[in-house]
C-alpha cells in the first residue's frame, strides 16, 4: 500500500506423499525492501507476467 518494494530470499524444504500431494512445507523466508530502481520486474501488480517478458528459464536480466 505504500509503495514500498521487497525482494524475497531463504530455503525451502518440501515433502510429498505417494500420490504427489504436498505433505509437508517448511520455509524460512526474508524479505528485504528495494528502491524502485533495483526492480527486476516492471509490470503493474497483480496481474500476469506479460507475454513481451522473458521467462525465467531465459535470460531475464
Amino acid at each position: 500500500a505504500s509503495g514500498q518494494w521487497h525482494r524475497s530470499y531463504g530455503n525451502e524444504q518440501w515433502e510429498f506423499d505417494e500420490h504427489g500431494l504436498m505433505r509437508r512445507r517448511e520455509a524460512s523466508i526474508n524479505d528485504i525492501a528495494i528502491a524502485e530502481k533495483d526492480r527486476r520486474f516492471h509490470w503493474p501488480a497483480p496481474g500476469p507476467r506479460p507475454q513481451d517478458v522473458p521467462g525465467l528459464g531465459a535470460n531475464p536480466f
